[in-house]
C-alpha cells in the first residue's frame, strides 16, 4: 500500500486551482474563438514553457530544428537574426552562431512526459488503459455536455463528480477489460468532489511540492474535455462567479489513477513513486529546450527583419498615396484577411480610403436573430455585453413569433427523425427524397447563406447621452472623427462554408465567433441618428448632413461585399452607392485572384466561389493561417505595401490621442485577441496532438458543441489540421506576433505598468513590440520590464530579455 500522507488542504486547493488555470479554455463550436494554448504559461518564457509541457504532456512548444535549419540555408533566417536571438537571451546559450548552428543541425531532442498511473498500468499489463480512460470518460462527458443533439439526456447531478458517479457506478467496461471492483470503488468514494479529490491524492501520495505538476498532468491527459471545463470556469469568472467542472473532471481522473494504483501497484509502486519524484523536482529548461527557443526567436527575428524593409519601402510616396478628399471611406475589421482586399480596393481610385478597427466596432452586443431565443454574445470574449439587441422591432414582431414555431417544429421534427423507435423506417420511407438535395450538394449548388435578419435594435432604446457617448468614444477610438466622405461604409467580415463544424473559427473573432454585421448594422444606425450628430457636435465631431453610412458585410470566402443600403435608403447617394458596388466588385475579382495563388487547387479566382459551396473541401479559405504581426498606426504606413495577408491593421494616431486611452484600449484588447489568433495558430503548428484540432476527414460533432476524430475519445480543440497544412507542408509559419505601434515609447511603456497581464506577453517574449517613429520604420523593440532597445541591436549588448 502507498503511504498516505498528512494534507494540507490549502495547498491542496491552490495546487489544484494553479492546475486548471494551466489549461485553455474552448468555445463551443457555435461560437469557436481563437485561444492561448499557453495562457497560463504566459508568465514564464519560451524555455520554461518547454520543459513544463514536456513534463506534463510530452509535446513541444517549437518546431523541429530542421525547419529552423533550412530556414537558414535559404537565407530566411540570417546569421544577423541568430546573432541578435543570442544577444537577447539571458542563461545559458551557446558560446557563438557556429555553436548555434551546430546544434541545430543536431536531432530534435523528443519531449517524455512523466508517466501516469494509466500509462504505468499499461506497459505492466499490456492492456491500454490510457485509451480506456479517454474512451470512458469521453463517453460519459459527450452525454453529460450535450446540447441537444442526444436523444435522451445523460443524468446531472448537482455538480459534474456527482452525474459521473451515478453512470459510473453501473459501468460495468472497466470491469470487464480487467479493472475488477471498479463500479464498487466508485460508489465507494465520497460523495463530496472536495473530499474525493482529498482522498485520491491521499491515496496515491502526492505530495504538495509534486500537486501542481501532477495535476496539470492529470488534465491535460482529458485534451479538449478539460478545455470545455475550463471554458464554464472562464464565463463564470467573466461574470463575477465561479465553477468548479474542471475541479470535479481533476478528481474524476485521479479516481481513475487511484483505482488502477490499486489494482497494478505490485508491479508499478516504485515506477509512480520515481514519477511523482519528477512532478517535485523544480521546474527547469534543459540546455536543448533553451536552443530551440533561441532558434525561434531567430526565425522571428527574421520575419521583422522582413516586415521592417516592406515598410521602409518608398516612403517619400506616402503623403500622394493618401487621398486629401476621399469618395469614400471604408472601415474594415483588423482581421488579416481584410489587409488583401484593402489593398486591392485602394488601389482602384486614389479617393477611396480604407481604416481598419477590431469588428465588434466598440459595441459589444447581446444579440438576439430573428426567432431566437440564444443570446450571440458579438463581441470579443475578454468583455461583458454592453447592449442587447434583437433583430427587426415591433413590425416584425408577428414574424419573429412565427419563426420561433417553425424552429420548434424543426427540432422536433429532427428528434424524431433520430428516435429509436422510428430511424430506421424514417430513412426507408423518407431517404429517396434527399437524393436531390444530395446531387445538389455534391455539385455545389448548395451552400450555407450568410444571415440577412432585418436590421437590429437595442432593447430597450438606448437615451440620446448614452448613444452620443457611445459614438463618440467609437470614432476617437477608430481616429475617424474629421474630413468625413459623402460614403462611409462599414463593413464587419463572415464566411460561407458548407458542412463545416468549424465554420463559426472562420467568422470575426472580435463578434465573439459570429459574423459582424449585426455591429455593423447597430453603428450605422447610430451615426445616421441625427439627434446622435447634433449631440456629437458638442463633443467636437461634426459629420457633414451629407454623410451617409452604410453597413456591409465582407464575406472572406468569397471576397464578395454585400451592401445593408435598405437599412439607410437615400436617392441623395444612389449613384455614388451604383459606384461602391462597382469598385467592390472590381476588389473582389483583384482579392479572389491573390488568396487562389495560396490555395490548394484553386486554379482560377471564381473557383472560390465554387469552394465556398462545396461540401467536400477541407479547405475552402485558409482563415488567418499566416498571421505575424500587428500594426497600430496611420493608414499612410502600411498603404500601397503588399503585406501578404498576414498583417492586423488598426488605424491610429496618436496625436490626436489625449491621456492615451484608445492606445490603452488597443494594447489590452485588439493586441491580446490578436495574440490568441497567432498563439493558437501557433500551437496548432507545433503542438497538434495536443492543442490541435485533428483530421477534417474524420471528425464527428459530437454533443452540438465540439468535435471528436471517429467515434468517440477525447474531444479536439484549436485547429483542425488542414486549416494549417496544405498536405505537402505548414501553410502557416509558426511565429510569435509582432506589434507594430506608432505612439510615444513612454505611453506604451506606462500602459504595461498599468497592466502587468499584458505585459507579461511582452517581457516573456509571447508577443514582440516595436516602436515606429515619425516616418514609419520599425525604430526601437521593446526588450522587456520597461525597456527599449534600438531595432537595429546598436544597443543591443547593454540590455537582456528575461526569457528564451
Amino acid at each position: 500500500m502507498t503511504v498516505g500522507i498528512m494534507l494540507d488542504r490549502d495547498a491542496l486547493n491552490a495546487a489544484a486551482s494553479a492546475a486548471a488555470a494551466a489549461i485553455p479554455p474552448a468555445w463551443p463550436l457555435a461560437s469557436n474563438v481563437a485561444v492561448n494554448p499557453w495562457l497560463g504559461q504566459s508568465g514564464e518564457g519560451l524555455s520554461m514553457a518547454a520543459a513544463r509541457m514536456a513534463r506534463v504532456a510530452g509535446v513541444p512548444v517549437t518546431m523541429e530544428r530542421r525547419w529552423y535549419a533550412e530556414r537558414m540555408a535559404s537565407g530566411v533566417i540570417a546569421d544577423a537574426d541568430l546573432e541578435s536571438a543570442l544577444t537577447l537571451t539571458d542563461g545559458w546559450r551557446p558560446a557563438d552562431v557556429a555553436a548555434l548552428k551546430a546544434a541545430a543541425a543536431e536531432p530534435t531532442p523528443q519531449p517524455l512526459a512523466l508517466p501516469t498511473v494509466a500509462d504505468l498500468a499499461a506497459a505492466a499489463s499490456g492492456i491500454d488503459w490510457p485509451a480506456i480512460v479517454a474512451e470512458r470518460f469521453g463517453n460519459w462527458a459527450a452525454a453529460w455536455f450535450d446540447e441537444g443533439q442526444a436523444l435522451w439526456a445523460a443524468p446531472h447531478g448537482r455538480s459534474a463528480y456527482a452525474a459521473w458517479r451515478a453512470v459510473a457506478t453501473h459501468d460495468l467496461t472497466p470491469e470487464i477489460l480487467g479493472l475488477s471492483g471498479f463500479a464498487a470503488f466508485v460508489a465507494a468514494a465520497p460523495e463530496s468532489a472536495d473530499e474525493a479529490l482529498a482522498q485520491a491524492v491521499t491515496r496515491l501520495g502526492i505530495k504538495p511540492d509534486a500537486m501542481e505538476s501532477c495535476f496539470h498532468s492529470a488534465l491535460s491527459t482529458l485534451g479538449g474535455w478539460g478545455h470545455a471545463a475550463r471554458y464554464r470556469q472562464w464565463q463564470a469568472n467573466l461574470a463575477g462567479g465561479d465553477d468548479t467542472t474542471i475541479i470535479d473532471f481533476l478528481t474524476i481522473r485521479l479516481l481513475w489513477e487511484t483505482a488502477l494504483l490499486s489494482r497494478y501497484e505490485g508491479l508499478i509502486g516504485g515506477a509512480w513513486q520515481d514519477a511523482l519524484a519528477g512532478h517535485a523536482t523544480p521546474l527547469a529548461p534543459t540546455e536543448g529546450q533553451r536552443v530551440d527557443a533561441i532558434l525561434q526567436t531567430a526565425a522571428d527575428h527574421g520575419a521583422q527583419r522582413a516586415l521592417a524593409a516592406t515598410l521602409a519601402a518608398t516612403l517619400a510616396a506616402d503623403v500622394a498615396q493618401t487621398p486629401t478628399e476621399p469618395a469614400l471611406q471604408m472601415a474594415f475589421c483588423i482581421d488579416v484577411r481584410s489587409e488583401v482586399f484593402r489593398r486591392a480596393f485602394e488601389s482602384i481610385n486614389p479617393r477611396i480610403q480604407t481604416l481598419g478597427f477590431a469588428g465588434f466596432f466598440g459595441l459589444t452586443a447581446s444579440h438576439h436573430r430573428l426567432g431566437s431565443d440564444v443570446a450571440e454574445l458579438r463581441l470579443p470574449v475578454l468583455l461583458n455585453p454592453g447592449v442587447t439587441t434583437r433583430a427587426g422591432g415591433a413590425e416584425t414582431i408577428d414574424a419573429d413569433t412565427a419563426l420561433r414555431l417553425d424552429v420548434r417544429v424543426t427540432r422536433a421534427w429532427t428528434r424524431f427523425k433520430l428516435a429509436a423507435v422510428s430511424s430506421f423506417a424514417f430513412v426507408e420511407a423518407a431517404g429517396p427524397t434527399y437524393i436531390l438535395k444530395l446531387v445538389r450538394d455534391s455539385l455545389g449548388m448548395g451552400g450555407a447563406a450568410l444571415p440577412d435578419d432585418p436590421a437590429p435594435r437595442p432593447e430597450p432604446p438606448l437615451d440620446l447621452a448614452t448613444k452620443a457617448g457611445m459614438a463618440a468614444a467609437i470614432l476617437g477610438a477608430m481616429s475617424l472623427t474629421r474630413d468625413f466622405a459623402p460614403l462611409v461604409v462599414v463593413a464587419g467580415h463572415g464566411a460561407t462554408v458548407t458542412n463545416n463544424p468549424h465554420a463559426s473559427a472562420l467568422h470575426c473573432g472580435a463578434c465573439g465567433g459570429y459574423s459582424g454585421e449585426v455591429n455593423a448594422r447597430l453603428l450605422t444606425a447610430l451615426l445616421n441618428d441625427r439627434e446622435v450628430r447634433a449631440a456629437l457636435q458638442a463633443k467636437g465631431i461634426i459629420i457633414p448632413d451629407s454623410t451617409l453610412f452604410v453597413p456591409a458585410l465582407h464575406d472572406t470566402t468569397t471576397d464578395e461585399v454585400k451592401l445593408y443600403d435598405a437599412d439607410c435608403p437615400s436617392d441623395a447617394h444612389h449613384e455614388a452607392l451604383t459606384q461602391a458596388r462597382q469598385w467592390l466588385g472590381a476588389a473582389g475579382v483583384m482579392a479572389r485572384t491573390e488568396r487562389a495563388l495560396r490555395l490548394p487547387r484553386a486554379e482560377a479566382a471564381a473557383s472560390l466561389v465554387e469552394r465556398s459551396r462545396d461540401w467536400s473541401e477541407t479547405r475552402p479559405e485558409w482563415g488567418l493561417a499566416g498571421c505575424r504581426a500587428f500594426i497600430a498606426a496611420p493608414r499612410t504606413r502600411t498603404r500601397g505595401r503588399d503585406l501578404g495577408g498576414t498583417s492586423f491593421l488598426h488605424d491610429y494616431d496618436w496625436r490626436g490621442d489625449d491621456g492615451f486611452g484608445v492606445l490603452e484600449l488597443i494594447m489590452t484588447a485588439p493586441v491580446v485577441v490578436a495574440s490568441w489568433i497567432s498563439l493558437q495558430y501557433y500551437g496548432s503548428s507545433v503542438a497538434p496532438t495536443l492543442f490541435g484540432g485533428g483530421n477534417k476527414l474524420l471528425h464527428n460533432i459530437v454533443g452540438g458543441f465540439g468535435v471528436v476524430e471517429g467515434n468517440g475519445g477525447t474531444l479536439r480543440t484549436g485547429l483542425p489540421w488542414q486549416s494549417v497544412h496544405d498536405g505537402d507542408t505548414l501553410a502557416h509559419e509558426p511565429l510569435r506576433l509582432t506589434v507594430c505601434i506608432e505612439a510615444p515609447r513612454d505611453a506604451m511603456t506606462a500602459i504595461l505598468e498599468k497592466h502587468p497581464g499584458v505585459a507579461a506577453l511582452f517581457d516573456n517574449q509571447w508577443l514582440h513590440l516595436f516602436a515606429l517613429d515619425d516616418a514609419g520604420r520599425m525604430a526601437w523593440r521593446y526588450a522587456g520590464h520597461s525597456r527599449w532597445v534600438p531595432a537595429d541591436g546598436t544597443a543591443a549588448a547593454e540590455t537582456s530579455l528575461l526569457a528564451a
